[in-house]
C-alpha cells in the first residue's frame, strides 16, 4: 500500500484525552488550522466562517454513533467485541457483523473460524471467516440476539475509546449535530465542533449544507491495511447541489474524511450522481480527488492512509505545512482533539 509523504513526529502528549467539554471548552472554541495556497492560519473552529465565502457548500455526515463495544467471555476471560459493520442480509445471512475481538494492548489476531463467545444478556457471537483474506482482525460474526444487535447495542454497548481516552465518555460525546441515522462505530468526528448556533450563523452568512451518509467502520488498522468498504449514500438533491456549486464557483468543502469518500465514489468525469451501495474507494496519489475542494477534518496520525486523503483533496506540499503547523502549535489529536480546514484554493 502506498504511504503519505507527509512526514512527522506525534508525541503522546498531544492526544486529546477528553472531550473538550471536560476542559472547560464548547464544542465550537477547539482550535482550528486552515492552510490553503494563500497561507496557514490559527483561530478557534467558532470563526471558521471567516474562511468561507458565500456559495461554498459544506457536505456532512449524518451518520450517528453506536455504542459499538460490548464485553464478551472467550473461555476463562473478558476480552472487547468492536461491532464494525452490519453485512448485507441478500447476500449474508441476517445478523452478520463485521467484528474485531480487542484487549488492553489491541486488537487480537489470534480468532478461530467456529470460535464462540459469550456475549452479555444471554446473547452470543461465532465467528465465521477473516473479512480481508490473509488478515486475521477483522471477522464475519454471526450474532445471536433477539431484537437485532441495534436495539441490543443500545441496551449493553459503550462508545469505542481506545487506550488514549482513559476513562468512559456518554454516548452523548460521541455524536455530532448532524447526527440522525445511526450506523457508525466510530464517531464521524470532524463535525463534531458544529454546534446548531454555529451551523445558523454560517447559513445567515450564505454558507450551504448538504447531507450524504457514510457509516464509518472501526479504525486501528493493522500496518499496510488498506481502507475496507463501508455503506454509504449520496441523495439526489446532494449530487445537484454540489455540481451547482461548482458552475457557480463556489468550493465543495467535505465535513470528514467519510463526506470525501462518499462524494468522491459518487462523482463521475468531474460530475457528481446519486448512488448508494458500499464503497472500497481509496484516494491517493493514482487517484486524485475530482469534486472535493478541501475539507473540514481532525489530526491523524503518522502515516495514517486517511493522510493519503487529505493529499489527493489538496496535495502533499500543503498538508506538510499545515502538520508541521499543528505540530508547532501544540494542536491536540483524535476525536476529541482540534480540527484543521484545508483548501485547495
Amino acid at each position: 500500500m502506498t504511504t503519505p509523504h507527509t512526514r512527522f513526529t506525534l508525541s503522546d502528549d498531544l492526544l486529546a484525552v477528553a472531550p473538550p467539554e471536560a476542559r472547560g471548552l464548547a464544542r465550537d472554541e477547539v482550535r482550528l488550522l486552515t492552510a490553503s495556497p494563500a497561507g496557514v492560519h490559527h483561530a478557534t473552529f467558532r470563526e471558521v466562517g471567516d474562511h468561507l465565502r458565500p456559495g461554498d457548500l459544506l457536505v456532512v455526515n449524518t451518520s450517528g454513533t453506536l455504542p459499538a463495544a460490548v464485553d464478551a467471555v472467550r473461555g476463562d476471560h473478558v476480552v472487547g467485541v468492536h461491532f464494525s459493520t452490519e453485512l448485507d442480509a441478500v447476500e449474508f445471512d441476517e445478523g452478520t457483523w463485521v467484528v474485531e475481538l480487542r484487549a488492553t494492548g489491541g486488537p487480537l489476531l489470534d480468532g478461530r473460524e467456529g470460535e464462540h463467545l459469550a456475549l452479555p444478556a444471554g446473547a452470543g457471537l461465532t465467528l465465521l471467516e477473516p473479512h480481508i483474506a490473509g488478515r486475521r482482525r477483522l471477522w464475519r460474526a454471526r450474532v445471536d440476539v433477539e431484537g437485532g444487535v441495534g436495539k441490543y447495542l443500545a441496551l449493553v454497548g459503550r462508545p469505542i475509546r481506545y487506550g488514549y481516552v482513559p476513562r468512559t465518555w456518554p454516548l452523548t460525546d460521541y455524536q455530532t449535530v448532524f447526527a440522525r441515522d445511526p450506523g457508525s462505530a466510530e464517531m464521524p468526528s470532524a463535525a463534531r465542533p458544529f454546534t446548531a448556533e454555529l451551523v445558523t450563523q454560517l447559513v445567515s452568512r450564505g454558507v450551504l449544507f448538504a447531507p450524504i451518509l457514510l457509516h464509518t467502520g472501526v479504525s486501528s488498522p493493522e500496518a499496510g491495511e488498506p481502507p475496507y468498504a463501508e455503506r454509504f449514500r449520496v441523495p439526489v438533491t446532494t449530487a445537484a447541489l454540489v455540481n451547482w456549486v461548482r458552475t457557480q464557483g463556489g468550493r465543495v468543502v467535505a465535513v470528514g474524511t467519510t463526506a470525501v469518500r462518499a462524494l468522491e465514489s459518487a462523482a463521475v468525469d468531474g460530475s457528481v450522481t446519486a448512488a448508494s451501495g458500499w464503497t472500497s474507494l481509496v484516494l491517493g496519489p493514482d487517484h486524485p480527488a475530482q469534486v472535493v475542494d478541501g475539507l473540514v477534518t481532525g489530526l491523524h496520525t503518522p502515516e495514517a492512509s486517511h493522510l493519503l486523503l487529505l493529499e489527493a483533496v489538496v496535495g502533499p506540499a500543503l498538508v506538510q505545512r499545515a502538520y508541521d503547523a499543528a505540530v508547532e502549535r501544540r494542536y491536540l489529536w483524535h476525536e476529541f482533539g482540534d480540527v484543521s480546514l484545508l483548501l485547495s484554493k
